[in-house]
């Protein structure tokens, strides 16, 4: 399978570059995966669209300001750093995607904001890749991020992060912190919507996958088989694990909001679709072809074309029918990606 297969005209403008202006004001196109039909409602309509037999499961991790900016002591420029994860026990070693790799090369020093000082180390799994390895003398913590970071919104949204951003891109219910990108299919919940699905009975679960900015990486493989899925980190409780299994015994429609939360169920199942409880990471990789094992419906935003995400919606949906409902979401001026509209599949 193609990777340009994936492709579609997408009007620059119909990129969102803000939020709405009150959350929870946007538009939402509902995907019936059976026969291909679309309709069109807004946010606002979703519990009437979901029966009440149905379990929701949401993505709580919280995006970290981890778009830091140092300068590179050897020649006093500013270099931007993504910073994704720490890689030792100690929180002094970072994992980092960084903007022109190639001349970032171990033994070069950052110095940051608050006068702290990274050094980059040798890391063989970060030959030839975006990523690289940055060491401190003392363990980064949160409020490190706190003094030095920005909000990293995504590459599409062509302005710097403000103040408005520290709180639409967070999710009302984000609790976990350590993503680099926000679980944006949540965007549109607020806490009046959450309610009105618990009035309706509809349950509710979270799960905790950590987003990292291999999301944003494009597919550089002619065949989309030979790509190489980036790695996440996502954790299940036990009492979402008791909820999820019970759920799939008894029959109940289970509903994830975001490809975030697909990804992290999918990960975590079993051949017959019962999850297991603990934190462990997935590469896994959804195209066409792929068998889902636990999900059955899903919310998500409209995605980058030739891009994972959207190879995981047609998985989940046919791809001649989710093309067909992007090339209708363009024709009816839907928003598109982090910031943008939404689309409910069953």
């Amino acid at each position: 399978m193609l990777t340009k297969d994936f492709y579609f005209d997408l009007p620059e403008e119909l990129i969102a570059q803000h939020p709405s202006n009150v959350r929870g004001e946007d538009r939402l196109m509902y995907l019936n995966k059976t026969n291909g039909n679309v309709e069109h409602y807004e946010i606002y309509d979703l519990p009437n669209l979901i029966d009440e037999n149905t379990l929701m499961v949401f993505n709580n991790s919280r995006v970290r300001r981890s778009r830091v900016y140092g300068i590179k002591e050897s020649t006093n420029k500013k270099v931007e750093f993504i910073f994704l994860n720490s890689i030792d026990k100690d929180c002094r070693v970072w994992n980092v995607m960084v903007k022109n790799a190639k001349k970032q090369k171990p033994q070069m020093t950052y110095k940051f904001l608050d006068g702290s000082i990274g050094e980059i180390i040798e890391n063989e799994k970060n030959i030839a890749t975006e990523f690289r390895s940055l060491k401190f003398n003392f363990a980064i913590d949160e409020n490190w991020f706190e003094r030095n970071g920005h909000i990293p919104l995504p590459p599409y949204i062509k302005r710097e992060d403000t103040q408005e951003d520290s709180e639409r891109y967070q999710n009302v219910y984000s609790k976990e912190i350590g993503s680099s990108a926000c679980p944006t299919a949540g965007l549109h919940f607020t806490d009046g919507l959450l309610n009105r699905l618990k009035e309706k009975k509809i349950d509710i679960c979270y799960v905790t996958l950590h987003v990292g900015l291999g999301t944003f990486l494009p597919v550089r493989e002619k065949k989309i088989e030979n790509h190489k899925m980036h790695e996440e980190f996502y954790t299940i409780t036990e009492e979402t694990a008791k909820k999820i299994n019970k759920a799939k015994k008894t029959g109940k429609k289970i509903l994830a909001v975001g490809t975030t939360s697909v990804r992290t169920l999918e990960s975590a199942s079993d051949e017959n679709g019962f999850v297991k409880a603990g934190t462990s990471s997935t590469r896994i990789f959804m195209y066409p072809g792929y068998k889902f094992k636990i999900v059955n419906q899903m919310i998500t935003n409209f995605h980058t074309p030739e891009s994972t995400l959207i190879m995981l919606v047609c998985a989940f949906a046919g791809k001649e029918q989710t093309m067909n409902a992007y090339k209708v979401a363009v024709e009816n001026r839907y928003n598109f990606f982090s910031y943008g509209d939404a689309m409910l599949i069953k």
